[in-house]
């Protein structure tokens, strides 16, 4: 299938880490110029090498999401470089795991300025060129917790979902103009967060990793895991030609994971 975005430029956050990276070579081996952008210079590098190794064309911008004034220049240099951004790929990290009741106004603010704020500033940054282009994709990531709030991840859950309500209101305003807003959640997906939640479940419930493990994958009707490849197909065919008719939507790529209708 022709997905219509070779030569598009495509902004991808968090690209360092597993879901990140994973959708950048998925665009890139279809044609899109990839801007990888990760507070994590050295992983950055890594996924830029190994995209522009497979003959890919990928740039690398090691981005503090935290740092809403440096949006501005950041894609600023990215549209001197390589031209204006088509894709936009909202993929921030996650807070620590915590309860909802009890926590620091301070540990609030910080992760929503860096998971919402951060989120909603380079969107508005970016769309006046995708609106006078007539095409553009606005695919934010966020997690299975904005349908059924995940245990012991209290900020998470309620500042993801801020996320599904902000993109639901933009695709209504943007659709005219040929850009589309979706949000896409991951279910189990086999990267180190995932891990890194095993294993702060079976510390805190002092039980092996092998059985939090086990007893993870025997909710997911699939039996597994899923393979950030598979994640990473879903965006690509989001922000494809094919999926121009797609917009306000939330998309779950979980295996099944999640119960509710």
């Amino acid at each position: 299938m022709e997905l219509g975005i070779a030569g598009k430029v495509a902004l991808i956050f968090g690209a360092g880490g597993g879901l990140g990276s994973a959708i950048a070579r998925t665009l890139a081996r279809e044609g899109a110029t990839v801007v990888l952008a990760d507070s994590d210079a050295s992983s950055l590098a890594a996924v830029a090498a190994s995209i522009r190794g497979s003959a890919g064309r990928a740039q690398e911008i090691v981005w503090d999401l935290a740092d809403i004034d440096s949006i501005k220049g950041h894609v600023a240099g990215i549209e001197s470089t390589v031209g204006p951004v088509d894709i936009l790929l909202n993929n921030t990290g996650g807070p620590p795991p915590t309860r909802a009741a009890g926590q620091d106004v301070v540990l609030w603010r910080n992760n929503f300025e860096q998971m919402v704020l951060s989120v909603i500033a380079i969107t508005d940054r970016v769309l006046p060129g995708m609106r006078a282009h007539g095409w553009g994709r606005v695919i934010t990531s966020t997690s299975p917790g904005v349908i059924a709030p995940i245990p012991n991840l209290g900020i998470s859950n309620a500042l993801r979902l801020a996320l599904v309500g902000w993109s639901k209101t933009l695709s209504r305003e943007v659709a005219i103009d040929g850009v589309t807003a979706n949000v896409i959640l991951p279910g189990r997906i086999a990267t180190d967060r995932i891990r890194f939640l095993d294993e702060q479940k079976a510390k805190r419930e002092q039980r092996a990793l092998e059985d939090v493990i086990r007893e993870s994958t025997d909710s997911i009707p699939a039996g597994r895991y899923g393979k950030p490849e598979e994640y990473g197909d879903v965006v690509a065919f989001l922000a494809s030609d094919r999926a121009a008719y797609i917009t306000g939507s939330v998309i779950r790529v979980d295996g099944g994971y999640v119960s509710s209708i």
